[in-house]
């Protein structure tokens, strides 16, 4: 009995890691080859440096900073009703205030909840709007981004289990994996 236990886990340890090493090929495979960094203003890191500290609240490598960075400007801009322009300055200069003068300790990041109420009390001062209102927009750019990401991992998914690269069995498992936080599927 102890030995068919040992079997199944090696079994199962030997599944887990060619499942990890097929959804790390197929996303290799799916990747876009001619991506390309945009380039900036002078004054900034130049390209293929990392131009600016990750967001709070959506994970994204800046506001209003290259192309995910500008689409989560334009849309807390639509969602509180104001110009992208006011809302990516704010967000520029909440930044250049924030920044760490030594080099962050991982170990001391701080929660998520505070970061988020930081950035939008911060904002609604900026752009002198309630703090609510903006805090609401937030979680809903949040909200969406997750359902997103969470479409976009489903759609690999399926698209490997009807390749063949993929069983459904694993499927799931890279699926329940990433629904615990066992592993991210953000890029």
């Amino acid at each position: 009995m102890a030995r068919s236990k040992k079997a199944f886990v090696v079994s199962a340890a030997v599944a887990v890691t060619a499942l990890g090493a097929a959804v790390g090929v197929s996303s290799l495979a799916s990747a876009d080859p001619t991506a390309t960094t945009t380039p900036r203003p002078s004054g900034g890191p130049s390209a293929g440096t990392p131009d600016s500290t990750p967001s709070a609240t959506t994970g994204d490598h800046g506001h209003g900073h290259g192309i995910r960075g500008e689409q989560f400007t334009e849309d807390l801009a639509i969602k509180l009703g104001l110009a992208q322009d006011e809302v990516a300055t704010a967000l520029d200069e909440i930044r250049e205030e924030n920044q760490p003068t030594s080099k962050p300790d991982p170990s001391q990041r701080p929660d998520r909840a505070e970061r988020d109420a930081a950035l939008a009390k911060a904002l609604a001062e900026k752009l002198n709007v309630d703090e609510a209102k903006v805090k609401a927009a937030l979680d809903e750019l949040r909200s969406e981004r997750q359902a997103a990401r969470a479409a976009a991992l489903k759609e690999r998914l399926d698209a490997a289990v009807k390749a063949g690269t993929l069983t459904q069995a694993e499927a799931d498992a890279v699926q329940k994996a990433v629904d615990k936080g066992v592993i991210h599927a953000d890029r």
